[in-house]
């Protein structure tokens, strides 16, 4: 064996590394050639850009709800109570983790089964979700509409603040089966489930009572205004006709067959009744005294007892 000196070994030593070198770089492996054909500098386009999902924010996903109308599918925008429950495999009760009162909440919460709930006054929508990582946005239908109420005497409206409403659902042939809201206000926007309902509409704080069966549709605003039978009458004890009234007098307005219907105390307080007859007693000082009066709907007068 021809043995090499030490310059020569080293020489070949080095010519072995720089080959192996190149043929294992993977750079030099796989460059391709530059591309100088037809249409070398046109740029790709651009990658569509994928659906709009909520973002996870923290590591939690992110649960974005909407409500609609049942019939039309047009969107709540307003009135919306929402809440987030657990929904657990064992079968304990849910437990609420997230509230908003806002038209289009967005939850952050972990990935997971949740039941949505919305309240709409005073119908509501319910709807099971499975949220994953990649967040999910969903609807919950409500079978729901709204009621506003106002009265009249004739064609004159009844002030808004002498009136008070109570709506109740109709069971078993009991129009006021079961009480819905009361001392609802004229005006005021009353959100209810689909379906009908009685109305029982008070003005003053008497007997002047009208009712009327009403019905709600999904995704409306129904108007209704109950036409009352009534009057305002001040009472008032003088001398005589046209006098001064007493102070301090105890009234009493009874019906013909002696029930009573309202009880006031001063020297002229107003009363609103019903259309009709009617006794007033008036108590003085020890004594009493006493007349018959009629009521004629939107007459408004002075009732008044001779003190004799």
């Amino acid at each position: 064996m021809l043995e090499l000196d030490g310059f020569e070994a080293g020489r070949r030593l080095a010519g072995v590394v720089f080959a192996m070198a190149v043929l294992l770089s993977p750079v030099s492996a796989q460059v391709p050639a530059p591309d100088t054909g037809p249409g070398a500098d046109t740029p790709l386009p651009a990658p569509r850009p994928a659906p709009e999902q909520p973002a996870a924010v923290n590591g939690l996903a992110q649960l974005a709800i909407s409500a609609q109308f049942a019939n039309d599918r047009k969107p709540i925008r307003s009135g919306l109570a929402w809440r987030i429950l657990t929904e657990s495999a064992d079968g304990s009760a849910p437990r609420i983790v997230a509230r908003s009162n806002d038209p289009e909440p967005s939850f952050s919460l972990p990935s997971g089964n949740y039941v949505v709930h919305a309240a709409y006054g005073f119908a509501s929508g319910t709807k099971r979700v499975s949220l994953g990582p990649q967040g999910l946005r969903d609807q919950v239908a409500i079978s729901a509409g709204a009621l506003s109420l106002a009265g009249s005497i004739g064609d004159a409206p009844i002030p808004a603040g002498q009136l008070s409403f109570s709506v109740f659902v109709p069971l078993q042939g009991n129009s006021e089966g079961r009480l819905v809201t009361s001392g609802a206000k004229a005006g005021e926007v009353i959100r209810l489930p689909e379906g009908t309902y009685h109305v029982v509409s008070t003005y003053g704080d008497s007997n002047a009572i009208q009712r009327a069966d009403v019905k709600v549709e999904t995704g409306k605003v129904t108007d209704a205004t109950l036409h009352h039978r009534a009057a305002k009458v001040t009472l008032k004890l003088v001398a005589a006709t046209g006098g001064e009234a007493f102070a301090g007098t105890a009234f009493s307005v009874l019906t013909p067959g002696g029930d009573v219907i309202r009880e006031a105390i001063g020297a002229f307080p107003q009363v609103i009744l019903a259309e009709g007859d009617y006794v007033l007693i008036a108590r003085q000082e020890g004594q009493i005294y006493s007349r018959d009066f009629k009521v004629e709907s939107g007459s408004d007068r002075d009732i008044e007892v001779l003190a004799k």
